[in-house]
C-alpha cells in the first residue's frame, strides 16, 4: 500500500472512529415555518427534481468520499446500490490514486455496474493546478471514463491540503485549469468545497470560469482540519497537529455560505448544499435557503460501513423526513420549498 492509499484508508477510519465533527451544526439554527393548513395530502408530495440535466427522485447527492484503496471498493459498491435504488446522484472520492496506479481503478469503476442517474468524478484543485495542459486533458478523460461520469467535481480542499503533513497547497493556476476543462469537455463542472465553505465573492469568480454548479461544502459537518489533526498526532508530527487544532473551527458556516452563494449567482448556476446535512429536514432547510439539491457524506458513509441494510434503512428515513417537511410547509414540489418562510439565527 503506497502513501496515498494509506492516507485514504486513514481518512475513512478516523472519520468513523474519532471526534471529527464540527463543534456546532448550523442547520439547527435554521427553522422552517409550520403551515397548519397546507391544503394537500402527504401523497401529493413530489420530491423529484432535475440537476445538471439528470432526473433525480430526491434532491440529494451522495457526496464523493472514498475509493483509491481496497476497502473503498466495498463502500462505493454499497453506496452505489443505495443511489440506484433511490434514484439519487453519487460522487466518488478523489481519483488521483487510480491515475497513478491503474490497479485501483476498480475501487471507483465499481459504480458503473449500477444504474445511477448522476455519477460524479472527482479531483482536487491542487492537482489540476500543477498539471500541464496535456496531463490535464488526458487525466480528466481517464477520470470521466473510469466511472462513465455525468459530471466532474473539482474539490477546493485547500484547508485540508495546507494542514495535511503530506499536503499540496497549490492554488496558483487552478482557475486557468478549470477554464480549460470547461472549454474542452462536455460534462458539467462542479466547483466543490469540502468543509470550509464558499463565499459570495468566490462564487462570482467561479461563474466566469464556466462551471455548471457550486457545491458550497460549508463548515458544520465532517471537519478535515480535525481529521488531519488526528493523523498528525498519530504520526507524532507536532507542527501539523498544532495547525489542525488551531484551524479546527475554520470556515464559513454552511447556511451562511449557501445564502451568500445563492445571492451571488442568482440562478446562473445550480447550487448543491453540503456541510453537516444529516437528514431530510436538513435537506428541506437547505432548499428553503436557496439550494437546488443537497449533498450528504458522513451519515451515509457510517451506515454503508455497517452494511447494505443499514444504509438502505437510513436512506428510507431520509426520504420520509424530507416528505414530512414538505407536507408540513405546504410544499407539493421541490420548487415550492424555495418559497417557504424561514428564519436563520446564526
Amino acid at each position: 500500500m503506497n502513501q496515498i492509499e494509506r492516507r485514504k484508508e486513514e481518512h475513512v477510519e478516523i472519520a468513523l472512529r474519532e471526534d471529527v465533527r464540527a463543534d456546532h451544526n448550523f442547520w439547527d439554527d435554521v427553522r422552517l415555518y409550520h403551515n397548519a393548513l397546507p391544503e394537500m395530502d402527504i401523497d401529493d408530495v413530489d420530491t423529484s427534481m432535475t440537476l445538471l440535466g439528470k432526473e433525480l427522485d430526491l434532491p440529494l447527492i451522495i457526496s464523493g468520499m472514498t475509493g483509491g484503496y481496497r476497502g473503498g471498493k466495498k463502500i462505493n459498491e454499497t453506496l452505489a446500490k443505495v443511489a440506484e435504488s433511490y434514484r439519487i446522484g453519487m460522487g466518488v472520492g478523489s481519483q488521483r490514486s487510480a491515475l497513478e496506479n491503474r490497479k485501483l481503478e476498480d475501487t471507483y469503476s465499481v459504480i458503473k455496474d449500477f444504474d445511477i442517474p448522476l455519477k460524479i468524478a472527482n479531483i482536487g484543485a491542487s492537482q489540476i493546478a500543477r498539471w500541464s495542459r496535456k496531463e490535464l486533458l488526458e487525466n480528466v478523460e481517464r477520470m470521466i471514463g473510469m466511472i462513465d461520469a455525468d459530471a466532474l467535481a473539482i474539490c477546493l480542499n485547500l484547508l485540508q491540503e495546507v494542514i495535511q503533513p503530506e499536503g499540496e497547497a497549490h492554488a496558483k493556476g487552478c482557475i486557468k485549469s478549470m477554464e480549460i476543462i470547461s472549454d474542452e469537455f462536455d460534462v458539467p463542472i462542479i466547483a466543490k468545497e469540502t468543509g470550509a465553505g464558499i463565499s459570495g465573492e468566490v462564487a462570482k469568480r467561479l461563474i466566469k470560469v464556466g462551471i455548471s454548479a457550486i457545491d458550497i461544502g460549508g463548515y458544520g459537518g465532517t471537519n478535515f482540519a480535525a481529521i488531519e489533526y488526528h493523523r498528525a498526532k498519530r504520526m507524532k508530527n507536532w507542527l501539523y497537529e498544532r495547525l489542525g487544532k488551531t484551524f479546527w473551527e475554520w470556515g464559513i458556516p454552511a447556511p451562511i455560505s449557501l445564502m451568500e452563494v445563492s445571492d451571488a449567482v442568482r440562478g446562473k448556476v445550480e447550487i448543491i448544499a453540503s456541510g453537516g446535512i444529516r437528514n431530510g429536514l436538513d435537506i428541506a432547510r437547505s432548499i428553503a435557503l436557496g439550494a437546488d439539491c443537497a449533498g450528504m457524506a458522513y451519515i451515509l458513509l457510517k451506515k454503508a460501513v455497517e452494511g447494505l441494510d443499514p444504509a438502505m434503512r437510513e436512506m428510507e428515513a431520509i426520504k420520509h423526513e424530507l416528505r414530512t417537511a414538505m407536507f408540513l410547509t405546504g410544499s407539493k414540489e421541490i420548487e415550492d420549498l424555495k418559497r417557504v418562510e424561514v428564519e436563520v439565527w446564526i
